[in-house]
């Protein structure tokens, strides 16, 4: 309940400081917290996680370690952890020295969720990605997974991310699939129960980011892209500095960095776009 009511109290700021013109502030529940994880620093210097989507982990961990001066973490996903398990993801984890967003988006009845959440907790996430269409019991199974886990384990409990409308997906996509809403307010449909919980995390990149923030949450965003970087498979995109002015306080940049000639230039001049 405390934490529902601090996570209220920051949506009225965060409304009053975009009537007022001012820019906003992330959710005060998260913005004390500037170390996570095994102690290591999250965002503070570096809202960039790098989005190391390559099917091998001597590949992971090169990538990671080139660019990760210029990182506030990594981001590991479904194609990394399918091809290379658990094992894989603690050793690329342990070499690049950066927190971890661990972004499977489990979307599954609440006990099967649980106890996928339980499983990956080993490698000591700082941030875990659920669906938000799973609904609220499946968040909250994830939730409390995460923190009996990391008490049993000794660590911190990682911030559950709930995510909205995936970036590869248009106002077309959805109404293939019966939903009459654009992703802007399909995304705010679908961040409203977790906001009545006290979620501070919700993802939702490209254009998504007010309806998350308006919904009482931090947006982490996907889908970041510099202007002069393609946009792939994205069809919703937005520049690093945008997505900070709308609220980000972590962006996920994957190809941009990773497909670069120089990993560690691009990551760098990115960094200094902000």
């Amino acid at each position: 309940m405390r934490r529902s009511r601090r996570c209220a109290a920051d949506v009225a700021h965060l409304r009053s400081r975009r009537r007022s013109g001012s820019a906003a502030k992330p959710c005060r529940s998260r913005a004390k917290r500037s170390r996570v994880g095994r102690g290591l620093r999250v965002a503070a210097t570096s809202p960039i996680y790098c989005a190391l989507d390559v099917p091998s982990v001597d590949a992971a961990i090169a990538l990671g370690q080139q660019a990760a001066p210029s990182l506030g973490g990594i981001k590991l996903g479904l194609e990394f952890f399918c091809a290379n398990g658990l094992s894989g993801v603690r050793a690329v984890n342990d070499a690049a020295g950066l927190p971890l967003f661990l972004d499977l988006k489990f979307h599954d009845i609440p006990n099967t969720v649980a106890a996928a959440v339980r499983s990956v907790m080993p490698a000591r996430p700082a941030i875990l990605t659920v669906h938000a269409q799973g609904g609220v019991a499946m968040l909250q199974a994830a939730r409390t997974a995460a923190h009996d886990a990391a008490a049993t384990l000794g660590v911190p409990p990682p911030r559950i991310v709930a995510v909205t409308v995936l970036t590869s997906l248009d106002s077309g996509d959805l109404a293939e699939m019966g939903v009459v809403a654009p992703p802007h307010e399909q995304a705010l449909v679908l961040a409203a129960p977790p906001r009545g919980h006290g979620w501070c995390g919700l993802l939702g990149g490209g254009g998504c980011r007010r309806a998350c923030r308006l919904a009482g949450g931090v947006p982490r965003d996907s889908g970041i892209r510099p202007l002069e970087s393609a946009a792939g498979d994205q069809k919703r995109v937005m520049t690093p500095r945008a997505a900070l002015a709308a609220g980000s306080d972590v962006l996920v940049i994957g190809r941009p960095i990773t497909d670069a000639a120089n990993p560690a230039e691009a990551a760098r001049m990115i960094l200094a776009s902000l």
